[in-house]
């Protein structure tokens, strides 16, 4: 019997980053895949190659303006895809296809039934927008993989994000369909990128209601997250969700260089537990986490072991 559990690696995949210096570099993935194998937890998972969207894919959520900016300037390797977070470092438009594929590829997994759960560790580039890139994110994997759920006719997605930075790019361009329920918990956008993300901000529309932004001050630790936990958990599961997309970003780590939250891998670990439990209740027991942000590569290694190893727990 195959494992219920995919994860997601290969060389293209480990090639999505900004070079040497840069927060986001390309030695995230080999941090994390030495110490998952130091864990023991290499042998329980399906490995998955990872895969590349194509431009039909990409053009479900971004403009075709959009991709081929990105195509162009990865032939170059010059200048920046954003106001200067995001170089436009040779080669990205591939890596970032990749990253999009292999999201779409454990959807397509968990739908077909095939597993039960999906890691992809280099994914959830949650700032990119419909029309550019944004805060080291060329491509919006969690948006594309959202419209292709709808396309196969999923009418409840949840998608939940602990990244320390809010998802704007999946928050506000989903603001008003009723159909994406966002529960968001970041630092408080008056302190950290991209500075949205209020408590106020409920979702537009037919889709007021459906979002739910929770912002917290900068060292907050693992009891604010669990204080804010409850009220998160309890809007995901009055959704009902056929399938729960979780962006565990490590950056909201106590000690990452960029942001200013105070978590430790426990937080993240209660989260991907307790999203198990409600899927395993409303969505088939289908799980899809993305390993988002985190640029202290310990604190990344170790928090998405500690994901993985949560998703495996009951497999």
């Amino acid at each position: 019997m195959k494992p219920a559990v995919a994860v997601y690696q290969g060389e293209r995949l480990g090639r999505y980053g900004f070079g040497p210096g840069h927060p986001f570099g390309t030695d995230r993935l080999a941090a994390f895949l030495a110490e998952f194998a130091r864990a023991g937890l290499d042998r329980k998972v399906q490995w998955r190659p990872s895969v590349a969207a194509s431009d039909a894919d990409l053009a479900a959520f971004h403009t075709r303006e959009h991709i081929e900016r990105v195509r162009v300037q990865s032939q170059s390797g010059r200048g920046c895809l954003d106001s200067g977070d995001t170089p436009a470092v040779a080669g990205i438009f591939e890596a970032a296809a990749h990253v999009v594929g292999s999201v779409l590829a454990g959807a397509d997994q968990l739908l077909a039934g095939e597993v039960s759960r999906v890691f992809v560790p280099i994914a959830g580039l949650h700032h990119a927008r419909r029309t550019h890139a944004a805060g080291f994110c060329v491509f919006n994997d969690i948006g594309v993989v959202i419209e292709a759920l709808k396309r196969r006719g999923l009418r409840r997605i949840a998608y939940v994000d602990i990244d320390a930075h809010h998802g704007d790019g999946v928050y506000y361009d989903f603001a008003t369909d009723p159909c994406v329920f966002v529960a968001d918990v970041h630092e408080d956008g008056r302190f950290l990128y991209p500075g949205t993300g209020d408590r106020e901000e409920r979702g537009l529309g037919a889709a007021q209601g459906c979002k739910l932004n929770v912002p917290l001050p900068p060292g907050a630790d693992d009891r604010s997250f669990m204080a804010a936990w409850d009220e998160i958990e309890a809007f995901v599961r009055a959704g009902r969700p056929e399938i729960i997309v979780l962006q565990a970003g490590a950056d909201s780590i106590a000690g990452d260089p960029l942001t200013h939250l105070a978590f430790t891998p426990a937080a993240h670990r209660h989260a991907a537990r307790r999203l198990c439990a409600v899927a395993a209740d409303t969505a088939q027991g289908r799980v899809l986490v993305t390993g988002g942000g985190g640029y202290h590569r310990d604190h990344v290694a170790k928090t998405w072991t500690a994901v993985v190893a949560e998703l495996l727990a009951d497999c």
